[in-house]
């Protein structure tokens, strides 16, 4: 199987890192392209030969925010998963109307952590994967 191309948008370097290590351990091989502000995903998008099968972003960012990166940046078959901490209904409400495809709440627990990012990856990079692979 080839890997998913997963772009994390993420400044994070502790939950960066441990989602780096909960993908080496996953059934589903992955590429993991970091990007740690939002002007640097733009600029890694705007490559038109990086073609991601998911984009996992923290609204929390620097430069350009998770909402506003959602804004300039639109592209209908790349899935964008919001994997924030913010427990906040309109953001939340916001992100969903401007594209993103789910809003997963990111646990402090490491367990919880875990098992949120392998729900991310099986319910959109497998499926990606195997798309891409059928056509």
């Amino acid at each position: 199987m080839k890997p998913v191309e997963i772009l994390l948008v993420e400044d994070n370097a502790g939950d960066a890192l441990l989602i780096r290590q909960i993908l080496v351990e996953s059934a589903i091989p992955a590429n993991l392209h970091i990007a740690r502000d939002g002007e640097q995903a733009l600029t890694m998008l705007s490559d038109p030969d990086f073609r991601p099968s998911l984009i996992i972003l923290d609204l929390n960012i620097p430069r350009i925010n998770g909402p506003a990166l959602l804004e300039r940046w639109k592209a209908e078959r790349t899935p964008v998963v919001v994997f924030s901490s913010s427990l906040n209904e309109s953001e939340r409400a916001r992100v969903l109307q401007l594209g993103a495809k789910e809003f997963i709440h990111k646990p402090a627990e490491l367990e919880a952590f875990t098992q949120a990012v392998t729900g991310i990856i099986e319910r959109w990079a497998r499926h990606r994967n195997e798309e891409c692979h059928t056509a």
